[in-house]
């Protein structure tokens, strides 16, 4: 029981880290206009990973994205394509996942199918999660250079007006839909220990030994057996390690060894 609610759980969390990364994909205020020490506050700017955006003070609003790609900073195109990737990632793991819990069951699928889907889907949504963290915090050492840069500029009097970009709230979903998805692949991980098969675990082979029990003469044999008994005029010990050699010589006893 306890495995299936941490299954459960997992896929619950994963799916809303999923969701999140692609809410916070889909969001423009990536980044957004400081207003701090900023004479013009009739116009508001923020900008995302796929257009830029101008608010002006009437509530008029106008968007227009990036119609170019090579013009855009190597870093920019790297944190769009971690979120990507995580987001692809994400949404196939919560495709095997599915078919992974244990309160579903597809045909005759075997438990240990299931954990290794449960598994598969866990590792994925680590990786999505670890991708939307790390391109979020890309982002963000970006704004925090960008920032500092211009504010020593305009600290040296190079220009008068420097528009000025700090955290939107785009990276703040972004970070706790990355942290999300990693707990929720760290728990179908750890479900997947409870769903594999006891009797797999511990692999044994299992030797049961014949119901006829077969009995050996070390003596003479039977008259037209074959074989021509050896004669021995003393018994004793002599006599005994003659028939343990014989024994010994023969390790695969024939058909005429048989009582």
């Amino acid at each position: 029981m306890s495995t299936t609610i941490c299954q459960v759980m997992g896929f619950i969390v994963s799916s809303l880290g999923v969701t999140g990364c692609i809410v916070s994909t889909a969001m423009d205020m990536w980044s957004t206009q400081d207003l701090y020490d900023n004479p013009v506050t009739a116009v508001f700017q923020y900008q995302g990973l796929w257009r830029s955006c101008v608010r002006q003070s009437s509530g008029f609003t106008e968007c227009r994205p990036y119609f170019t790609i090579l013009g855009l900073p190597a870093m920019f195109q790297a944190v769009r394509a971690l979120m990507i990737v995580g987001i692809v990632l994400g949404i196939l793991g919560l495709l095997v996942c599915i078919f992974a819990l244990k309160c579903i069951r597809i045909g005759n699928m075997e438990d240990s199918a299931k954990a290794n889907m449960t598994l598969t889907s866990g590792i994925m949504f680590i990786v999505a999660g670890l991708c939307a963290i790390t391109g979020v915090s890309v982002f963000a050492n970006m704004l925090v250079t960008n920032f500092w840069m211009s504010t020593a500029n305009m600290y040296q009097g190079m220009q008068n007006v420097q528009n000025r970009y700090t955290f939107g709230s785009a990276l703040f979903v972004g970070w706790v839909a990355g942290g999300l998805a990693l707990i929720g692949g760290i728990m179908m991980c750890l479900a997947c220990r409870g769903l594999i098969p006891e009797e797999s675990r511990y692999k044994a082979v299992s030797y049961n030994a014949s119901g006829r029990n077969i009995s050996y003469r070390t003596g003479p044999y039977k008259v037209g057996s074959g074989y021509e008994p050896e004669t021995k005029t003393r018994k004793g010990a002599g006599y005994e390690e003659a028939a343990r050699s014989e024994d010994g010589r023969r390790s695969y006893p024939s058909k005429h060894d048989y009582v």
